[in-house]
């Protein structure tokens, strides 16, 4: 199948296994009915076709015996018109219950491809997943509908055929089988190489579109670091191993049709010399010869058509190895997924309101003793032994040096991750005892990136609550400032904002964010550094929005901007995966040397520094802007 390889992005390509026969069928089974009936029409259309001969034979019969042949030859007429009309009927049949395949497969991978766990994702690349759910599913239909249809049918017509030369001349059967038995060897040798062929060509497709996702993804990157060259570059060398690829499984199937036609022409000519010689000296009628050669002639159109599905088959398995290595990737566990109560607007209903299992009085978070590694950094620990609780209905935020482990403890909350040590729990649960539906959508997450999805504003905004009313909207447009802005737009909340909300700003991308998670009412609002793009004006409005959000949710923000979190409840200094200080602004001026300095980095307003005695910490200085 080819060897272990390393894509461009540095992940190791496994060579995938072959795939059995039984896995193919399984894919089948839900279509069988159609797929037998497809069978039915063929096997009918071949037992016409192999009537068709006999009744040539039965002309030259008549004609030698000079009796009328009008009804014979309306005989043959009917069974061409037969078999046209069955096998259009077999064609129209099959290629329904191959996009039928097609369907079922695509929604398979899109439902398991959006629930596997944030770490599978993270070992594959976007576009090589792409690839797999479009490209090699189409060659998969071709495989499980046409060419296991074909096969059947062409085993039949091939058996038949020769059934009735042997009925003719067994002698002359024996020299063609044996013309026959060579090509089929080498057929078969062929397409275990066209597998392994069409493996390589696939991957490469993948890795090319992977390549080109990725750039166009930064396609401003791009070219404000003038890499068009480079990027074309490494494309064009995935378009050139896509070709070297494709030539191969190419140069391989045109074996496939030479080696047809030469075993079918040896055993005709075989056919015509000794049968012709036959003829003359009268051991064998004109009639009987040419019932033979049509015969002969028919066994190159299942012989074909066996090859040729032998060989879609073997494309097909290839293409199904791959699909079936994501199939085989599990999903994110968890206790099975509670119905939403009927006056709910989430899985739990409407935001505080919590269940009669939850202690009354436990904290909203509370992380013991975590201990975690992102599974592509298994080495290196993200957090160690890091604990702390957030109280309900409180601001809590989380400062520290870039990847202290900060972002890494909202992931966990959200079970984008589970920890390797220790336990985190929401309102007295364990996060990893309820139902992941159940468990975000008492969570409202806004993403250190701020991602907006390509579509409208409104689509946006409601994308975590679909059911929102224009008076939500409109109040969450208040109160993260967008009103204005949505109101100057022609379009209003129908703009499009662009793939990744590229014609948004990045503050403008945050807001919306914010907006969406807002509108959705959470129990725990997680905030990942959502001002590092927005104004003075826009944080100074957020921060008022986060004082009214505390009183009916509990909000836990990670910042480096201390003005984000000068006026929370609790701030907790991370550093080094572990919680080294907490307290109030004020208090860990004066306790926390690491806070302090923080603070003495920042671009912060007058006053903002201050300790409680009116001074400002030793080393502390004060930069303008």
């Amino acid at each position: 199948m080819g060897e272990d390889r390393t894509d461009g992005a540095g992940r190791r390509e496994t060579a995938p296994e072959v795939v059995p026969l039984r896995t193919l069928l399984a894919y089948v089974r839900p279509h069988a009915p159609g797929l037998v009936t497809a069978t039915l029409l063929s096997g009918l259309a071949a037992v016409l076709a192999l009537a068709q001969p006999l009744v040539v034979k039965r002309v030259f019969s008549d004609l030698s015996a000079s009796r009328p042949v009008t009804t014979v030859v309306l005989v043959i007429v009917a069974l061409f018109l037969a078999e046209a009309v069955l096998g259009a009927l077999q064609g129209y049949l099959l290629g329904r219950i191959g996009e039928g395949i097609v369907l079922n497969l695509r929604t398979t991978l899109v439902g398991r491809l959006l629930r596997w766990p944030l770490a599978t994702h993270e070992r594959h690349r976007s576009g090589d997943l792409i690839s797999r759910v479009s490209t090699d599913s189409t060659a998969v239909r071709s495989a499980l509908a046409s060419s296991l249809t074909e096969i059947l049918a062409g085993v039949l017509t091939f058996v038949g055929s020769l059934a009735l030369m042997l009925f003719l001349d067994p002698l002359m059967l024996g020299l063609t089988l044996g013309c026959l038995v060579v090509a089929v060897l080498a057929v078969f040798a062929v397409s275990v190489r066209i597998m392994g062929a069409t493996v390589q060509a696939q991957r490469s497709v993948g890795r090319l579109s992977a390549g080109l996702e990725r750039a166009l993804r930064a396609i401003r990157t791009v070219k404000l670091s003038t890499a068009e060259e480079r990027e074309q570059e490494q494309l064009v060398g995935e378009v050139r191993d896509a070709y070297r690829a494709g030539v191969r499984q190419a140069k391989l199937e045109a074996l496939v049709h030479p080696v047809t036609s030469v075993a079918v022409q040896g055993a005709l000519v075989l056919v015509l010399g000794i049968g012709g010689a036959r003829v003359a000296h009268g051991s064998m009628e004109l009639g009987e010869l040419i019932a033979f050669l049509l015969y002969l002639l028919y066994l190159a159109v299942p012989m074909g058509t066996l090859f040729a599905s032998v060989t879609d088959l073997q494309a097909g398995r290839a293409a199904l190895a791959r699909v079936e290595e994501l199939v085989r990737e599990p999903l994110e566990t968890g206790p099975p997924d509670v119905p939403d109560p009927a006056d709910g607007t989430g899985p739990q209903g409407p935001a505080g309101a919590r269940g009669a299992e939850d202690p009354p009085d436990a904290p909203a978070v509370v992380v013991r003793a975590v201990g975690f590694a992102y599974p592509s950094r298994p080495g290196v620990p993200a957090l160690e032994h890091m604990e702390f609780e957030v109280p309900r209905l409180s601001r809590t935020a989380l400062v520290g040096p870039s990847g202290a482990g900060k972002s890494s403890v909202l992931a966990l909350i959200g079970r984008l991750y589970d920890p390797d040590s220790g336990a985190i729990e929401l309102f007295g649960r364990d996060v990893r005892d309820l139902p992941i539906n159940e468990l975000r959508g008492m969570i409202g997450h806004v993403e250190q990136d701020a991602p907006v999805l390509a579509g409208t504003l409104r689509s946006n905004l409601t994308y975590a609550c679909p059911d929102a009313s224009a008076e939500q909207l409109a109040d969450v447009l208040r109160k993260t400032n967008l009103a204005d802005f949505v109101d100057a737009l022609p379009d209003g909340l129908e703009t499009d904002v662009g793939d990744g909300g590229v014609l948004l700003s990045g503050g403008q991308r945050q807001r919306v964010a914010i907006a969406r998670m807002l509108l959705k009412r959470p129990e725990v609002l997680l905030l990942d550094e959502v001002t590092s793009q927005m104004d003075a004006e826009n944080e100074h409005l957020l921060q008022e929005t986060l004082r009214e959000a505390a009183r009916t949710c509990t909000v836990l923000v990670v910042a480096h901007r201390l003005s984000t979190v000068r006026d929370a409840d609790q701030i907790l200094v991370v550093d080094e995966g572990r919680v080294r200080a907490r307290g109030t602004h004020a208090s860990l001026l004066r306790e926390d040397a690491l806070y302090a300095h923080l603070a003495s980095t920042q671009f912060l307003p007058s006053g903002m520094c201050e300790n409680s005695e009116g001074n400002f910490p030793e080393g502390f200085e004060l930069t303008s802007g």
